[in-house]
């Protein structure tokens, strides 16, 4: 049974059961890798997005709750489960489905992007728009650990964290980086303390321990530093918690059962969030799996071999006519610098610098 040509809306997902969601992710995943074997893409961010977003759409009333993708390379699952399968052919290719999240594409792309670490900024901003307009709907920015990097994202959970509006972060985590003291312990404790009840009750418990004569204060700030010793031992949260985020996990990104329940609990929030889950960039395509750097940005390949079907056609590409022109400036001018905003750019400059015989400044 073809689940994915059934869905066209958030409420076809919701009529699913979990069972079902997780036959859909797999075909959801043979959807992508066929496409962009054929028109290039970003396949290994958007295969690892997977169950992340199925369970997103589960829990929250899109697109009256806005969903912001940062940058938009994880956006390809949610692309097919919005109306655009029947099109999904013709992504990145002229007046075809764009790369990217669009807002004049698709009524559920809540923000139009291209470039990283705007998601968290442009979620405020949203936040912001619904108090004025008394929208109590949701707002969720998806970011990647890599567009974390930028400071860009740094000044949006400052501000967010300083305005106390209730915006969802979702950090998608596909490095793997995170020590072995934030595995199944840890997922359990963030469901547990993500519970409505649990959260209430803690918040009540804080305005009691505050109200105790002449001594509430200090006990309130020793049980609050208690919980954060014990968060910061399970977890990585306290960075998050500085900027007056409420942190939840590591969570598997793939488990979408505990994806759904988590979700559920942090729906509506009263300040802002930040759900940490861990992904598998390329997740159930093995050449993508073992080789997430080449598939994050890939042209033409064969399905089998995940090798790729480009053949040379003697035509430099942008790239090596740009270093190579830099490398003749820098060889005659030692004071010649240059910049690009984009990372992976400024990557292969810095790369091509390197192969000169003497410093460059």
């Amino acid at each position: 049974m073809n689940l994915l040509e059934q869905i066209n809306t958030s409420k076809n997902i919701k009529d699913l059961s979990r069972k079902e969601l997780k036959l859909l992710a797999g075909q959801i995943r043979e959807r992508i890798i066929d496409v962009v074997s054929k028109n290039g893409g970003h396949l290994a961010s958007s295969l690892g997005a997977v169950e992340l977003t199925l369970a997103i759409h589960y829990v929250f009333d899109l697109p009256k709750d806005t969903l912001i993708w940062d940058v938009g390379h994880q956006s390809y699952a949610h692309k097919l489960i919005t109306g655009r399968n029947g099109s999904f052919d013709s992504l990145r290719q002229y007046k075809g489905i764009s790369g990217f999240s669009k807002i004049k594409e698709s009524p559920y792309d809540g923000f139009t992007v291209g470039h990283s670490s705007t998601s968290i900024s442009a979620g405020l901003g949203v936040c912001y728009a619904k108090y004025l307009n008394k929208d109590n709907s949701d707002v969720i920015s998806v970011i990647g650990d890599g567009s974390l990097t930028a400071g860009l994202a740094y000044e949006g959970l400052n501000q967010t964290g300083d305005s106390k509006q209730n915006l969802i972060v979702i950090l998608n985590d596909n490095d793997m980086s995170i020590s072995a003291n934030v595995g199944a312990l840890s997922s359990l404790l963030s469901r547990t303390f993500s519970a409505k009840y649990l959260q209430s009750m803690r918040n009540r418990f804080g305005m009691f321990l505050k109200s105790l004569p002449k001594i509430g204060d200090d006990i309130y700030n020793i049980a609050k530093r208690s919980e954060e010793s014990f968060k910061t031992f399970i977890t990585p949260g306290m960075l998050f918690e500085a900027f007056n985020f409420d942190y939840f996990g590591p969570i598997d990104g793939h488990n979408i059962d505990h994806l759904i329940d988590i979700l559920k609990n942090i729906k509506n929030p009263k300040d802002p969030i930040l759900l940490h889950v861990t992904t598998v960039k390329g997740k159930g395509y093995g050449p993508a799996e073992k080789n997430p750097i080449y598939f994050h940005g890939v042209g033409s390949f064969t399905v089998d071999t995940g090798k790729s079907n480009k053949k040379p056609n003697g035509i430099p590409t942008y790239t090596k006519v740009f270093g190579s022109q830099m490398i003749k400036l820098a060889k005659n001018q030692r004071k010649n610098c240059c910049s690009d905003s984009c990372n992976a750019r400024g990557n292969r400059i810095n790369r091509i610098f390197k192969t000169i015989s003497r410093p460059v400044f």
